[in-house]
């Protein structure tokens, strides 16, 4: 993701858009079967669609289709937050995409903003974020497993975010943060088991009217943060998001002798070829539609969101 992220005031709206040896490249087989790939020289991706040469891929465009030896193919895709966070080593469970938008907006980050976040975990959440504030602002992270915030800065190199992140080993709980930061945060994440302990501390971080957000997957979590919030915020607020998942199917429709027999036809997952070739022709008597469904493995409860802004009197 080599300058997806400029930090050159200038060159904001300007994106590398072909990929170079290096770089890194989402391999995207279909919605469900995505991985990171690092774009070397010499080297071959194997897959059930056959053989791809990396050296196929030097000089294309992201988003581009690109052909095995058995003529089958897949996308590449450049590795957006919103990609990342569907393909990333999951070292921690993660914040999905629904959790992040959500956060995000109630959070009121914008470019420049200065970020602090505690735990770092996986990353997910750390690289929306670094987009968020970009090309001037930062995000300071801090884990306190010193291999967790290792793997992150190697993970935050490979996405081209790490000019935009400082990752710190800290136990924010236990320690709160740095004195570098009291009164200069815009806004602070909190992903901790026990993250009443450590809102004294985000209190003095946070500058007047600055936003706090607490994630935990219990509601007795929940309660305990509130109870503590009542001293230094206000307008404190719990969220719980929900995503819901439709399914798109053929709806085939066969007529005979006045009976009427309908079927769903999911889309092939037969291996792809160059030229697809259409299937054998329905009845001519049969119709088809397109038909919409919830899907049956829906993502349900993540976690709760509790906001709360720096009361400005405090």
């Amino acid at each position: 993701m080599r300058n997806m992220i400029p930090t050159d005031p200038s060159q904001i709206l300007s994106l590398q858009t072909r990929i170079q040896d290096g770089d890194l490249v989402v391999v995207y087989e279909r919605h469900d079967q995505m991985k990171p790939i690092k774009v070397t020289e010499g080297a071959v991706l194997q897959n059930r669609f056959g053989v791809f040469k990396h050296s196929d891929w030097i000089g294309k465009p992201f988003g581009c289709k690109v052909f095995s030896n058995k003529k089958g193919f897949v996308y590449l895709l450049a590795p957006t937050p919103e990609l990342w966070t569907l393909v990333l080593s999951h070292r921690t469970q993660i914040l999905y995409i629904a959790d992040i938008s959500f956060l995000i907006m109630y959070l009121e980050i914008v470019p420049g903003c200065l970020v602090l976040e505690s735990g770092t975990g996986s990353g997910s959440l750390t690289t929306s974020l670094a987009r968020a504030v970009a090309p001037m602002g930062h995000v300071y992270t801090f884990d306190f497993h010193e291999q967790r915030a290792a793997s992150a800065r190697e993970d935050f190199e490979k996405t081209g975010v790490n000019s935009l992140i400082t990752v710190g080993v800290r136990d924010i709980q236990g320690e709160g943060f740095p004195d570098e930061f009291v009164g200069k945060a815009d806004s602070a994440f909190l992903d901790l088991p026990q993250p009443w302990l450590a809102i004294p501390s985000v209190g003095k971080m946070l500058k007047p009217d600055g936003v706090l957000c607490s994630f935990s997957p219990c509601i007795e979590q929940v309660q305990r943060s509130c109870e503590n919030l009542r001293t230094n915020f206000t307008d404190i607020r719990t969220f719980e998001v929900l995503l819901r998942t439709y399914e798109i199917k053929e709806v085939i429709s066969e007529s005979s002798q006045g009976d009427e027999n309908v079927s769903f036809k999911s889309p092939p997952c037969k291996k792809r070829q160059h030229s697809t070739e259409k299937s054998s022709a329905i009845n001519a008597s049969a119709t088809t539609t397109v038909m919409a469904k919830p899907c049956a493995e829906t993502r349900g409860h993540t976690g709760y969101l509790t906001f709360a802004r720096r009361n400005c009197f405090s």
